[in-house]
């Protein structure tokens, strides 16, 4: 019994290490030091220092090979192991930075995923976990607010284009064009030019960029901010829900243990007497 027992129990304090604050301490530390690395190498350095680097990178890129190959062994259903999105995203950038970087041909995309390494520190980061899952989850939400804005930008743009393209036709000269000078007056990038511009032959043409700007700046703004905050109130009440329904199941689990427990000291009890 207890050799069938050992292998059950590494597994456990395997899991235990995976799962462990240390473990994740250092894969974020590594993490940190690949963005370093990657950021250094944008710098003219000298040959010492550029060798040191590529043998770090090396260093690093094993490391995640090892980590994900880690990660991968503990996992408990194998099988859906890259059916998590977060699992997946982190093998393909672990296989990526497989790419040697002295093929030409391969070398932009090889650059281009050990970029990508530095998300991985959101995989795992638990709390930008929760974020950007939200975030994705609020994507349906926000696509209407951004229909709803598209649709006010080209009304907008048709009667800007209408009424100021005698005024500057760079900026007015057609909606596509005056969607874009729009675009730069919702930024507040000097829009006051623009107005004052226009303001020159209509006077009253300020109406049309306070009403523009209120609906834009304040209103669309918070509608989206309200969206990623309404999904991520209900992510985080579906996260307090699983883990109080996880309990439970817990607890479920040691009292039937303790049930058994009891039922076999009450046997054995019973065949003494």
């Amino acid at each position: 019994m207890p050799s069938q027992l050992n292998p059950a129990s590494g597994f456990e304090k395997l899991r235990r290490i995976e799962s462990s604050k240390v473990f994740q301490g250092a894969v974020i530390t590594i993490i940190i030091l690949s963005a370093l690395t990657i950021g250094a190498k944008t710098y003219d350095l000298p040959p010492l220092v550029e060798k040191s680097l590529i043998v770090m990178d090396n260093a690093i890129t094993l490391f995640f090979l090892l980590e994900i190959l880690f990660r991968f062994g503990v996992c408990a259903n194998k099988k859906r192991f890259l059916f998590d999105g977060w699992n997946l995203f982190d093998t393909l950038v672990v296989i990526g930075s497989l790419i040697p970087l002295d093929n030409s041909e391969a070398v932009l995309l090889g650059r281009l995923l050990r970029v990508f390494r530095v998300l991985r520190l959101v995989s795992v980061v638990p709390e930008l976990r929760f974020l950007i899952n939200s975030l994705l989850k609020a994507i349906p939400r926000m696509g209407y607010i951004a229909l709803l804005m598209f649709i006010i930008f080209y009304i907008y743009a048709a009667m800007g284009s209408m009424f100021f393209a005698s005024v500057d036709e760079e900026l007015w000269g057609d909606v596509a064009i005056a969607m874009l000078t729009l675009f730069r007056v919702a930024t507040f990038e000097d829009w006051t030019d623009v107005m004052y511009a226009t303001m020159e032959q209509y006077p009253l043409s300020w109406v049309f960029y306070i009403t523009f700007i209120f609906l834009t700046a304040f209103v669309f703004l918070n509608m989206m901010i309200g969206a990623i905050l309404e999904v991520m109130s209900e992510e985080q009440n579906a996260k307090q829900a699983q883990k109080a329904h996880d309990e439970r199941d817990e607890i479920a689990r040691q009292l039937q243990a303790v049930q058994v427990q009891l039922a076999e000291l009450t046997k054995q009890i019973s065949e003494k007497r």
